[in-house]
């Protein structure tokens, strides 16, 4: 049986991973300027049967940025996981990733397909620039680059202010609004600023084809979107359309932070999914 406990090997400047539980492996991986304890409903009720590592990068919610405070750290990440998974013999555990996390696990099973068994992905885009309105990387370079530089400039106030201003339309929740803003205003503002500059310009969707494995795509929608049901789910099988062995499914009146919004209808889309 894993104890609750921080584990140290590999020893990663990048990540840190807790484990809790026990039974088939299950890898969580959180989002932008997120703590790994947004997992913490679904980790409560996935221990009794499953071992879960719950990832947390550094640099958000108050981790120390490491190696992250300077460069490229999607990359670099997705190293650290490959690390992790192999130097502690995980057998292909199945792997769940939140927007950010999504876009590295998508990356992780191109890159390593040894790593990973199935894919959940929560409400994340192979090309999240296309939130920007474009269709190419250069494109969502032009308004990407100047967002980062702008965070990077602004006092830890500022970035406070303006991270809490963004995540009353990510979360509805009250309480998971409290918890994420929590999170957001406690990372570190280089990091945040880097990774979403990085995550706009990456464009996975040419490589999709690739992924061989099952995925599990969940996408929040809401009416207050102003974008119909119908077209979202136009796009989201649009944007997923050379993945070939997927299941796409729609958590209707849920803000981006899924998890939080409605625990219990993800507890059991998760429930599914590894099942």
């Amino acid at each position: 049986m894993h104890a609750s406990v921080a584990i140290a090997e590999p020893v990663s400047d990048r990540i840190i991973v807790t484990i809790r539980g026990q039974g088939p492996d299950v890898v969580l991986i959180p989002g932008l300027a997120t703590s790994g304890a947004v997992w913490d409903a679904t980790v409560a009720h996935l221990q009794e049967h499953y071992c879960l590592h719950i990832v947390q990068i550094a640099g958000f919610a108050g981790l120390p940025p490491q190696a992250n405070a300077r460069g490229p750290v999607i990359q670099p990440t997705i190293d650290a996981l490959d690390a992790y998974i192999k130097s502690n013999k995980l057998k292909s555990p199945d792997i769940i990733g939140h927007s950010l996390g999504g876009s590295m696990a998508l990356l992780l099973t191109i890159q390593h397909p040894e790593d990973v068994g199935k894919l959940m992905i929560v409400d994340a885009l192979p090309f999240a620039g296309a939130m920007l309105g474009v269709d190419d990387a250069a494109a969502a370079a032009a308004q990407a680059a100047p967002a980062r530089d702008r965070i990077i400039a602004e006092t830890q106030l500022q970035y406070a202010s303006e991270e809490s201003n963004i995540l009353r339309s990510l979360v509805k929740s009250p309480e998971g609004l409290r918890e994420a803003t929590g999170w957001a205003v406690t990372s570190d503002k280089s990091v945040v600023a880097r990774i979403f500059y990085e995550d706009m310009t990456l464009d996975i969707r040419p490589m999709l084809h690739q992924i061989k494995t099952s995925v599990t795509v969940l996408y929040a929608w809401n009416s207050s979107t102003g974008m119909s049901r119908t077209n979202t789910e136009a796009f989201y099988q649009q944007s997923f359309a050379s993945l070939m062995n997927k299941t796409v499914v729609c958590m209707a009146e849920s803000y981006h932070y899924i998890m939080l919004d409605q625990p219990d209808l993800f507890i059991a889309q998760v429930d599914k999914f590894l099942k």
